[in-house]
């Protein structure tokens, strides 16, 4: 199965948002509790237009199967070799093993931007999630305890990180 990244057009933005609505129910990947509009997430990707933080859409026969970003840790200078990576997958390319491939795929692309420190935050319910990155040897860093309350129903966070160099 082959697969091509590219940075992400506004034109992508609302494939981007189909992507990430067909998570929130779940309640397992964001703290987000209704879908989004290409509006709202509108400011974000803007923010992704930044060389450094760049969000890409991921193709497969012309058609976009899931989009990775890389967003600041926190925004202030001595951070700014440490990011976050977010990874959201269609719907129907789950359980497939694409996530392990993007997300291998996305440490040169990493390094190439100067990030030497990637960071997770998963819900700590998240079991795929967290083992899929634990596969790929990112340790538990931090844990969040019931700092989301979705449906009356509180949820932790696992903060997970890896070095790259």
């Amino acid at each position: 199965m082959s697969f091509q990244f590219r940075l992400a057009l506004e034109s992508d933005l609302p494939c981007i948002v189909d992507i990430y609505n067909s998570i929130i129910d779940s309640r397992q990947v964001t703290a987000d509790t209704e879908p989004q509009t290409v509006t709202s997430r509108l400011t974000w990707f803007r923010q992704h237009q930044n060389p450094q933080r760049p969000l890409y859409v991921i193709e497969q026969h012309g058609e976009t199967i899931a989009w990775l970003s890389f967003s600041d840790f926190y925004g202030r200078p001595a951070y700014q070799h440490s990011a976050e990576i977010s990874l959201y997958i269609a719907e129907n390319q789950r359980g497939k093993g694409l996530g392990k491939r993007l997300l291998v795929a996305a440490e040169p692309m990493a390094k190439a931007l100067g990030i030497e420190i990637l960071l997770a935050f998963i819900f700590s319910h998240n079991t795929p999630s967290l083992g899929l990155f634990d596969k790929l040897d990112y340790s538990v860093w931090g844990q969040l305890p019931n700092v989301a309350r979705m449906d009356q129903q509180d949820y932790s966070l696992t903060i997970l990180g890896k070095s790259l160099t």
